[in-house]
């Protein structure tokens, strides 16, 4: 009985305080970035066996489950609200286009506008890799002053543009040549893995930016050495 004060006492020792999700863990951890290519793969089997309709009945249908799911695991939503949507999105103009191929329309074009933000904000020097690293961590924008710290944050955008340009190029050919099959190979192909490399490359721009801007801090803060009486003149 005489332990229970300790304990509670290191209770509210604690810190109340969680920490940060990671932007991984806010896109729903591996499950919600599997989760996400589920109706895709759907559709492209049912479109296969059947037709375009039952395909996106198909397709609608497993997002509103995979939604569910998550809801019952309690699991973030997020992920899910945002499948849903972009999955309505790409009924919508399926249904308009008549076609199967429309399924994809949505996520081509959204390739190529994220292609050209990236590259207009190279070309204006507000690297966008660099912006939305900064906005989303709160950590200024210092590093636009120092040339090299900003070319770290250049290469990373360049590799943005190289991977939304070749999703539009790729998708786009397939899209004309009216090949449903290889484009959802193509969607999940060129999805995560080349993602996946995009990151990696802003996570290593991040790091020199960040050990750039630590040393010229460090500079700065050197202080300045002053003459000793025997040096100075007479």
């Amino acid at each position: 009985m005489s332990e229970q004060p300790a304990t509670r006492a290191e209770a509210q020792d604690e810190p109340d305080d969680k920490p940060m999700p990671t932007l991984l863990e806010q896109m729903g951890g591996i499950s919600g970035l599997i989760y996400s290519s589920v109706p895709v793969v759907v559709f492209v089997l049912a479109n296969y066996l059947f037709d375009w309709q039952a395909a996106l009945w198909a397709a609608v249908g497993v997002a509103v489950a995979i939604a569910l799911l998550r809801l019952i695991r309690r699991e973030p939503l997020q992920p899910a609200i945002s499948g849903l949507l972009g999955i309505a999105v790409c009924a919508f103009i399926t249904i308009r286009t008549g076609s199967a191929k429309g399924f994809f329309a949505f996520g081509i074009w959204s390739s190529l506008v994220y292609c050209a933000a990236f590259l207009i904000s190279a070309l204006v020097r507000w690297p966008l890799a660099g912006v939305i690293w900064s906005t989303l961590n709160n950590s200024g924008f210092k590093w636009r002053a120092d040339r090299t710290a900003r070319l770290y944050y250049d290469v990373a955008t360049l590799v943005w543009i190289l991977v939304f340009g070749s999703k539009f190029v790729v998708q786009q050919w397939l899209y004309d040549q009216n090949d449903v099959g290889l484009l959802g190979i193509a969607r999940i192909a060129m999805g995560y893995p080349l993602t996946a490399v995009a990151i990696g490359v802003t996570v290593w721009a991040v790091r020199k930016a960040d050990k750039r801007l630590a040393q010229l801090a460090a500079e700065e803060s050197k202080p300045v050495e002053e003459p000793s009486p025997a040096e100075e003149p007479a």
